[in-house]
């Protein structure tokens, strides 16, 4: 049984009030119709397992979905991050996205063109310009004007975005980069409420540390999906649990640790009422047995049978356990000693030199992981390896046998124009129909789950997605960039699990200490410098602030 919000429920002013919404993807309901409120000052914690629809119910909630039935009205503006953010214009320099929430990147540029005409040497140009600049002026005053540039510059230092990554154009950022722009902007704009999808994917320790400072005293409302239990506990003050079994949204006016132990709570005395209704119901079945026999009687003993099915029915159901895909990397195909090399390699968009010089040869069945600050390049290196981007200079040289699998934290391997179904049989086009599904019904997309475009699929959903291609790829050669992601927490265990048996050679790029642990690398390369080095204890440090 839910427990109702009691604060917003009480509050005059919801920013977001939604009334008997429902959501569904085909036959399937995600949410059965829920009634809530958010208002400020209500910090939600959003969880579930992947898939359980908390990223449909937050994009619902943004404007950018409609419900299958019920009400949102919103009360003012809402920032929402989703968790693959697409901006529209890649040309845009990264600090005028930031700036853009409160449209002070046009006053700037307008009064940087103003700036330079009222030095011109036509009086007329000139006479325009000075009348024009105390206007736009007084606009950018207005709007914040410099103190709010320079809390602009607060917000994306300290999401690890240095004056260099922002004076770059957006289609020069990595995704992770891109995703973290998108992140300050939401932050600088001010909004009264945020919906914020997995916010901590893509940041090193220190920025997910000042992230969680931040909504800790945020003043305003804000829904989080998070799998940071840490974040959780030190920012929510409720949480929603959306229960992918029953498609119900449970609703806890608590914080995180008292939700834990009311949630326990609720479902042991759920077992007992549900074990008291099943004797009750068992013993009156067996007496409606008995009296079957007679004619007399049988009227009664239908009744009877009647209210035990409607003493089962009344009692709620005892909480599934949550399903998890099943996950096996592949038996890699053979191949030589040295399956994948790269020699020189240099990368660089525009001015911005990324590295330079990067020199690695993979052996069969070696554990490699790449460290390095955020933009010092390790997504690009591991694009260049799987093929998918240029190098400027230096050749990458596939070995006898090479078989690469490639996970991309952007999901790029996959058509989002195409169903999962679709998906897996371009990964694995010799699988029968019977085969395919198999294999995606282990990884829980069964029924209409596996008939829906990819591009609708949560984050989690789309991990599952790309390492089920992986599963059946047959690769002796991994390149895993953040696999963990997007996933809950029993998700995770699972592919740390993976890893730890998976006997081809892996490179990979991540900030999860764990995952880190279950490969137990050999080696480390360090970007962007391109450093080879044994692996020791000491670079465990760097994991999660690189």
């Amino acid at each position: 049984m839910g427990h109702s919000l009691s604060r917003a429920s009480k509050d005059p002013h919801p920013v977001i009030t939604a009334h008997g919404v429902e959501l569904r993807f085909g036959a399937r309901a995600l949410l059965q119709p829920a009634t809530f409120r958010v208002g400020p000052g209500d910090r939600i914690g959003l969880v579930g397992r992947n898939g359980a629809g908390k990223t449909t119910l937050t994009k619902t909630l943004a404007g950018e979905a409609l419900p299958a039935a019920g009400q949102i009205t919103r009360g003012n503006e809402i920032g929402y991050l989703p968790q693959d953010p697409r901006t529209g214009d890649l040309d845009v320099i990264a600090m005028d996205r930031v700036l853009s929430a409160r449209e002070l990147d046009k006053l700037i540029a307008k009064m940087r063109v103003t700036e330079a005409e009222m030095a011109s040497e036509d009086p007329d140009v000139m006479t325009k310009a000075l009348d024009r600049y105390p206007k736009l002026e007084a606009r950018f005053l207005a709007a914040g004007g410099y103190a709010a540039e320079a809390e602009a510059q607060v917000i994306t230092a300290n999401l690890g975005l240095d004056q260099r990554v922002l004076a770059q154009p957006l289609h020069t950022l990595s995704g992770g980069q891109r995703r973290r722009i998108e992140l300050a902007r939401i932050l600088f704009s001010g909004v009264e409420t945020l919906l914020l999808d997995e916010p901590t994917n893509h940041l090193d320790a220190d920025s997910i540390a000042w992230l969680r400072d931040y909504l800790k005293v945020y003043s305003g409302g804000f829904i989080v999906i998070s799998h940071d239990v840490d974040l959780l506990r030190a920012c929510v003050n409720k949480v929603f649990h959306l229960d992918a079994n029953r498609g119900e949204l449970d609703q806890y006016a608590m914080g995180w640790d008292n939700y834990m132990k009311q949630r326990e709570t609720d479902e042991r005395r759920r077992r007992r009422e549900r074990d008291n209704a099943e004797k009750k119901a068992s013993a009156l079945i067996s007496q409606a047995n008995k009296m079957r026999a007679k004619a007399t009687k049988a009227t009664a003993a239908q009744n009877m049978i009647r209210r035990a099915e409607s003493m089962l029915e009344g009692a709620e159901g005892v909480r599934q356990a949550d399903r998890v895909a099943k996950l096996r990397f592949p038996k890699p195909a053979p191949c030589g000693k040295t399956p994948i090399t790269g020699s020189g390699l240099s990368k660089s968009y525009g001015s911005l030199e990324v590295f330079t010089g990067v020199d690695l040869a993979i052996d069969r069945g070696s554990r490699v992981v790449i460290l390095g600050l955020n933009g010092a390049g390790k997504t690009t290196l591991l694009r260049i390896l799987a093929g998918v981007e240029q190098q400027d200079s230096g050749t990458v040289d596939a070995g006898h046998g090479l078989k690469l699998g490639y996970y991309a934290q952007e999901h790029d391997t996959l058509d989002m124009d195409a169903t999962v179904v679709e998906n897996l049989r371009h990964a694995a086009p010799d699988l029968t129909d019977t085969q395919v599904r198999n294999v995606l019904g282990s990884f829980l997309f069964s029924g209409d789950d596996a008939d829906k475009p990819t591009r609708v699929l949560s984050g989690g959903e789309k991990t599952r997605l790309a390492l089920a291609t992986l599963v059946v790829s047959s690769a002796n050669v991994l390149l895993l960039d953040e696999p963990t992601n997007n996933l809950d927490p029993a998700s995770r265990a699972e592919i740390l699990g993976a890893l730890k048996t998976y006997e081809g050679a892996v490179i990979m790029v991540t900030h999860d200490d764990g995952a880190v642990e279950a490969l137990e690398p050999e080696r480390v390369l360090l970007l962007p410098d391109g450093d080879e080095d044994l692996w020791n204890e000491s670079y465990a440090e760097l994991v999660s602030l690189a």
